[in-house]
């Protein structure tokens, strides 16, 4: 599957952003959908290439709140 731009990706994954999300407000953290979003963009998505929607799902779930 390909994305014309990141916000066709991002639209594509929201629910899995929303998900942690949801998670890290249950363990008390204040974190906003775009704050994973920006975090991973800047710091693994800008690094890697050809990567499928299963790998920017899985960096999305296995996000940790010490990478913003």
């Amino acid at each position: 599957m390909e994305f014309d731009s990141l916000d066709d990706l991002k639209k594509r994954v929201e629910p899995a952003l929303n998900s942690k999300c949801n998670e890290l407000k249950r363990f008390g953290y204040n974190i906003s959908k775009e704050d994973i979003w920006n975090s991973l963009s800047k710091n693994v998505f800008s690094k890697s290439h050809n990567l499928t929607l299963y790998d920017v799902v899985l960096n999305i779930m296995k996000f940790d709140i010490k990478n913003v």
